[in-house]
């Protein structure tokens, strides 16, 4: 289906217009900076609430296929509105391991009946996800995870824990990684996937304070939860093949995701709006040629970032190691964010150690930001394995 930029550019001018008339402000509440940091149920009301009017306003999951919720357009279309959000600034999407993760997984190799019972819930928001695949003992060692589904008649009961289940009190069902049989040539072969329903007897998501006092992550109990045995995806044993294509959609090195923002951060004009404002030594900071020179790079580096995705369509950049952009892109943005959050904070002098008060700086949101850029440093592989993939996947390194 051809668009032409005409249409292309009424389209922009019709949701910047919706944007403004329904960008619901300030709640009078801290709003958190993602969906790891949603810990109340006003914070999450609020978010939830927005998802659904953008959807049923047709701006949400445009992409996606008509037949299942979706809005069945071409892809741009829901790139203007993403990019329009940004810019404008709007609340981000609250279900995203629903609409990043989940969804595109089960859009992909779910079956029809999964696909007409979760992909409209996913993008109404009525239906939350989250994602259960760290273990206490088992992070970035995805493999070794203990928590076992056992078939019993027609259900499986699965025991063990998952960690970092962000939005685990709210969610309906989870992406669940678990070990169906101890046999196998290796510990990969005994792991199955399952889409997981979240109310039922036996699971107990347990909310884990942060350094923030945020209550975004949990730890979440599966007592001999008994689930339906509908709910594994494919087969038994197939469990690692299935997580590994739902981390590429986590780590955004596969497209296919619903659309909409997906975070409130701090980005690298606020850091140059702050340094605007800050001093050095009574004089104003960028006047500093030290700190002149970091915020340039800190820009270019930005500025590169963002042009990765349309290099990503540019066959003749990326025809010696295809995958090079996209999966080196979750190890670039998450990286770039922590440091220049710790900059912002070292712009801030004394004042950067005050994370409250009426002398913390923007209300502390610098330090808050610092602290929990750290998470997306660690979801989904964290920054180590990122280096590792791209030196063995990419550079054809040896595997280290």
């Amino acid at each position: 289906m051809s668009v032409s930029e005409q249409e292309l550019k009424e389209f922009r001018e019709e949701v910047s217009a919706w944007l403004k008339e329904n960008n619901p402000g300030d709640p009078g509440f801290l709003l958190p900076e993602s969906f790891m940091e949603v810990g109340t149920d006003e914070q999450f009301e609020y978010l939830r609430d927005w998802q659904s009017k953008v959807y049923h306003a047709g701006y949400l999951g445009m992409a996606w296929p008509a037949e299942y919720g979706g809005g069945g357009k071409p892809q741009v279309f829901q790139d203007i509105v993403t990019q329009e959000m940004a810019r404008q600034r709007v609340p981000f999407m609250t279900n995203t391991i629903g609409l990043n993760w989940a969804g595109p997984l089960i859009l992909s190799r779910g079956t029809e009946d999964e696909k007409k019972k979760y992909i409209k819930g996913i993008l109404s928001a009525e239906d939350i996800w989250c994602q259960g695949f760290s273990e206490p003992d088992h992070g970035s060692d995805l493999g070794n995870a203990q928590t076992r589904a056992v078939r019993d008649g027609d259900d499986y009961i699965i025991s063990g824990s998952k960690i970092w289940t962000s939005l685990g009190t709210y969610a309906r069902y989870m992406i669940l990684l678990a070990r169906t049989s101890t046999d196998g040539p290796n510990k990969y072969a005994g792991l199955s996937f399952f889409l997981s329903p979240m109310k039922v007897e036996g699971v107990d998501p347990v909310p884990i304070k942060k350094l923030t006092s945020e209550y975004g992550f949990c730890q979440t109990y599966f007592n001999d939860a008994r689930i339906p045995g509908n709910c594994i995806m494919g087969k038994e044993g197939e469990g690692w093949q299935i997580a590994m294509e739902t981390l590429m959609y986590e780590r955004g090195a596969t497209g296919g995701q619903a659309g909409g923002l997906a975070a409130m951060d701090l980005n690298i004009n606020d850091v140059l709006e702050l340094a605007k404002r800050s001093t050095r030594n009574g004089k104003p900071a960028l006047e500093d040629p030290l700190i002149r020179d970091r915020m340039v790079q800190f820009l270019i580096e930005a500025k590169g970032n963002a042009l990765m995705i349309p290099r990503t369509r540019i066959t003749a950049l990326n025809s010696e190691r295809p995958m090079a952009v996209a999966m080196s892109g979750k190890l670039r943005g998450t990286e770039l964010k922590r440091r220049f959050c710790q900059f912002a904070l070292s712009l801030q002098a004394a004042n950067g150690g005050r994370f409250v008060g009426p002398q913390a700086i923007d209300g502390g949101k610098w330090q808050r930001s610092y602290f929990n850029s750290f998470s997306a440093t660690i979801g989904g592989g964290t920054s180590q394995v990122q280096h590792n993939i791209v030196g063995e996947r990419v550079l054809g390194l040896p595997k280290s």
